[in-house]
């Protein structure tokens, strides 16, 4: 069975930091590449960040640069996104994404930037 599993998520203050985790089963996780996307609440949700098979390509969206990095150990099956300088705007659901099955996603994990 196809499966992405988030987690990581949680409260943090404005300026903080969080790493989610994206673990992959049931396929060949090396072999697609993966992204993450939020969704805040009213919004749709949005592409994040990206990275290719090997980890050679990523790309972000323009509000997270600077501040965010994707990886992947393909080794662990499991996907990174590190999240630096966190502002209330970054509170979002935050789902993983791979393209395996024309697109799988996983359930999710809550991030919440407050004071």
């Amino acid at each position: 069975q196809v499966q992405l599993v988030e987690s990581g998520g949680g409260l943090v203050q404005p300026g903080g930091s969080l790493r989610l985790s994206c673990v992959a089963s049931g396929f060949t996780f090396s072999t697609y590449a993966v992204s993450w996307y939020r969704q805040a609440p009213g919004k749709e949700r949005e592409l994040v960040a990206a990275i290719t098979l090997a980890g050679g390509t990523t790309r972000y969206a323009a509000s997270v640069k600077g501040r965010f990095t994707i990886s992947r150990d393909n080794a662990k099956n499991t996907g990174y996104l590190q999240m630096n300088s966190l502002t209330p705007e970054d509170t979002a659901v935050y789902y993983c994404r791979s393209t395996v099955g024309g697109g799988t996603w996983g359930q999710g994990t809550q991030v919440t930037v407050s004071s």
